[in-house]
């Protein structure tokens, strides 16, 4: 069994509490609303991906928001 923690599609301290905080947001602004702040920051995440030493887990991080963006949450995957 693979104890390692998922930094990319459940990172822990995204759900330190009853609900995560992506799902806050939608629950508060509305899905169309979270679908842009996902192109934003999956923008961000491929715009610096290559300057923090971390290139793979950001382009994993950028892929995470641009699914969520579409519907497709990958949260349901692990």
């Amino acid at each position: 069994m693979n104890n390692e923690k998922d930094m990319v599609n459940s990172p822990p301290h995204y759900a330190d509490s009853t609900i995560e905080c992506i799902d806050a947001m939608q629950s508060a602004f509305g899905a169309e609303q979270v679908k842009h702040f996902c192109l934003g920051n999956a923008f961000k995440y491929i715009w610096r991906s290559s300057q923090k030493g971390k290139e793979v887990e950001d382009i994993r991080k950028a892929i995470f928001y641009l699914r969520f963006a579409i519907g497709d949450d990958p949260r349901k995957d692990s």
